[in-house]
Parts: C-alpha cells; structure tokens; sequence
C-alpha cells in the first residue's frame, strides 16, 4: 500500500488498497520488466499463496518508475521548519509540530537527563514493571490540562484508539464514527464487537439519523476526530453533544491535531466548544504539538481504572519510554506557560492561507493549520510535489485511501516557529508550481 493515514473511503470490512497508477501511464513510463529489474539480485519471495499479494503488488513500482514516489524521503536533521534533504535546507511544510517544539533545548535536555536517571526503555507493560513515577507524574499533569478526573498512557495513539474503543464497546453495543475519522479510530471500531455504522462528514442530521435507529437501551459511543488531519476542519462538538445527550450516547473525541491548536493552553477541541463535561473520553497523542511519541485517554477515575485492566493494547505492551515522558511533561510546561506560541501559530495560519486563497487555490472547509490544496489527480499531486521538493518546499502528498478518490490534495500545515520569510518563499514556490502543473 502506497499510503495509509486513514480509511475516509472505506467502508466496514472493505479491504484497504491504493487507487492503481493511471493505466494510460503504464505502457508509455513502466518498463515492461519493470518488476524483473526491481527485484533482480534479490531473494524471490516465497511460493506460499499467502504471498501471492507481495508477488503482484505493483503500484509503488509504477510511481518509482516515474521518478515522482513521494514516500519515505529521508530528513537528515532535526523536524524543524528547515529540514536537511539530499544535503540541502527545505522549508518543512508538512510536519504536525504545530508550536515547533521538537528541537527545544528544554524538552531534549529533558529527555537526556530521563536517559541519565531512568535507561532507555521500562523493559515491560505498565500493568507489570514498567510504571514509573516518570509516567504518573505526566498523567497527573495532563489530567489537569485536559480537566478530567485521569488519564491513561499508552506507548503510541494509534494504540490509544485501539484499546479504548476495542475495550468499552461490547457485544450488543454500537459504535457511531465520522466517514472521515482517521485510520486508527476505524480499526479500534472494527475490533471491537460491537455494531459499527458511520455517518457523512460533519453531517449532524445523519448522525441523530443513525442514532434514532438503534435500541435506546443498547450502549453507544460516538467517536470523532475533533480537527481531521487531512481536511483541516473542525467537528461541530456543541452539537454533536446535544444530539448525543439526547439519545443516550456517550461522546469520544481524538484531539490529535487539536492539542497545543484549540481550547485554553491548547487542550484541545472540547475546551475550544466549552463542553469539556459533556465528552467522556478525550485522547491526544504527543507525536504532534507535544514534540515526542506516544499517546493518552482522559476521563473519568472509574472509566481509567477499567481500562488499566481491560484494554489489551495497553497490557500487553511495553510502556513509553522515559525520554519520550519526560519530553511531553516538558512540551507540556512550555505550552501552558508560552501562550504566545498558539497566538504565533494562528498569525502564521492566517498568512499562509491569505497567501493561498490569493494564488487561487482550493482549500475546502480548513479551519486550522492544517491548509489542503486540494488537486483532484494523483498524477497533479505528485508532480505538484516533486516540484516544490526540487524548489526547497517539503509537502504533503495525500491520495486514496487517505481521502476519497477525486479529492487527492497538498496537506500544507504550519509551525507557530515559521517566520513571515518561510511563509512568503513558500507561497512563491507554491505559486510557481501550481501554474506548472495546471492548478492555477
């Protein structure tokens, strides 16, 4: 598969694969031993019809052959706003470090002097020897950022996702999530044995629709991305809540890209709504603003202590990292006591986008500092982005099954450390590549 964010297009039990590169391309870039040449020299793979997949898997091949595959390009330096590729600086336009806090001298001396004390790893699960005061001492303070009783680590967020959705939603019970919701919150709906329907992008009416459908007394969760990574809007949280009031549903929400972006001191999208009461489970991630890795649910004391003993992901993996604890609990520190950084990183935000919409491109519905320019072609996607590369313009190519097949976009997406220079060179080279390709 060429790239997997999340399954906008897919629907339950719909196997995941990638829109094939454009026939008519093939016969006239792609050798016709394209796939003797690829693997020529190497092992065969096995003759197992299990393998028959590998063996017939092409695409990746197809866009390589083509000298645009914009997958796994190699960063030698530290994910900054300029990034060292092929030996030369990049402006990094396609990084989630929304407050550019991933080279900040506090958080990695942080992390060094965990190292110090701590080692490297916790050697086991936090359910059995890998629970250090490191990691409580980080959930007492996101409890209290985030305003709820607890929280809960997990060592990633798609983890998150997967554990808590897979633990609460029981057989006879029903799981209601956005069509755009990211990958993760689709394979936590999936594994567990509840029912799971899905409702049009930000379609409220739908929702109630789905809603008014099922067993009153049945249990219900609705889960939904509160800013979604590729679109760059905002779930409508006022209302979802009113509607999930209503008919006795509880609310979760996957405050990835809101964290360090929307809510006071940055926490997110039900402190941005005022409803923080009214969402039961909250879950961010800190590969994002937070500048690290790893990931959390907040709730309620009593929800938390069911799923420290219910949710399989959680048990049976190794516990976060002491670097990567400390590296949060300083990330943490600087956002609640710098607000000038979010303030920074919406002035960025609304220059870019100004910048943008002058050009002429298409953003859709964005709200935040997620800006899709949206292509409608995978060949226009990936030409628009090889050239932006070659002009010093790192950039997000986003095509099926990460958006729906016709909506292939650019996901830009801005630091609160770019500089007004960043901003206006990129939109030079921006500009200049969208009348090469044909967009403008």
């Amino acid at each position: 598969m060429i790239y997997q964010e999340k399954t906008s297009a897919l629907k339950p039990g719909q196997v995941n694969h990638v829109e094939r590169f454009p026939a008519r391309l093939q016969s006239a870039i792609v050798p016709a031993n394209h796939k003797e040449a690829r693997i020529k020299g190497r092992p065969a793979a096995p003759t197992l019809s299990l393998f028959n997949k590998v063996r017939e898997y092409e695409s990746a091949a197809q866009v390589r052959a083509t000298g645009l595959y914009p997958y796994f390009r190699t960063i030698s330096s530290a994910q900054d706003t300029e990034v060292i590729m092929e030996g030369k600086k990049v402006v990094m336009l396609g990084s989630n470090s929304y407050l550019g806090l991933t080279n900040h001298p506090k958080i990695k001396e942080a992390a060094m002097q965990a190292v110090e004390k701590y080692g490297s790893g916790c050697a086991g699960s936090r359910f059995l020897n890998g629970t250090l005061d490191l990691h409580l001492e980080l959930e007492h303070s996101l409890a209290k950022l985030m305003q709820k009783e607890a929280v809960l680590l997990y060592s990633t967020g798609f983890q998150v996702n997967l554990g808590v959705i897979s633990a609460l939603v029981g057989k006879g019970d029903y799981v209601i999530g956005d069509k755009s919701n990211h990958a993760s919150i689709v394979e936590g709906c999936l594994l567990s044995p509840g029912k799971f329907l899905r409702f049009p992008h930000r379609d409220m009416a739908s929702l109630e629709s789905r809603l008014k459908q099922m067993d009153p007394a049945a249990g219900k969760l609705i889960v939904v991305d509160g800013v979604f990574s590729m679109e760059g809007d905002i779930i409508p949280l006022g209302e979802l809540c009113r509607i999930a009031r209503k008919h006795g549903a509880a609310v979760m929400v996957d405050d990835a890209h809101s964290l360090g972006v929307l809510g006071r001191h940055g926490a997110g999208t039900a402190s941005h709504f005022g409803v923080v009461d009214d969402v039961h489970l909250i879950m961010g991630t800190f590969s994002k603003s937070l500048a690290s890795l790893g990931g959390f649910i907040a709730s309620d004391a009593e929800t938390i202590d069911y799923l420290k003993h219910n949710s399989r992901p959680l048990i049976f993996s190794a516990s976060m990292s002491p670097a990567n604890a400390a590296a949060v609990i300083a990330a943490v520190q600087i956002m609640v006591d710098e607000p000038e950084r979010i303030e920074q990183l919406w002035k960025n935000t609304e220059r870019m986008k100004q910048g943008l919409l002058r050009l002429g491109f298409n953003l859709g519905q964005s709200e935040t500092p997620i800006l899709p320019i949206y292509c409608r072609s995978l060949m226009t996607t990936f030409q628009m982005c090889r050239r932006l590369q070659e002009d010093g313009v790192f950039v997000n190519p986003v095509v099926s099954p990460a958006v729906q097949p016709g909506n292939e976009l650019i996901r830009i997406s801005l630091m609160a450390t770019h500089t007004d220079a960043h901003i206006d060179f990129s939109l030079e080279k921006l500009g200049k590549a969208g009348k090469e390709v044909g967009l403008l």
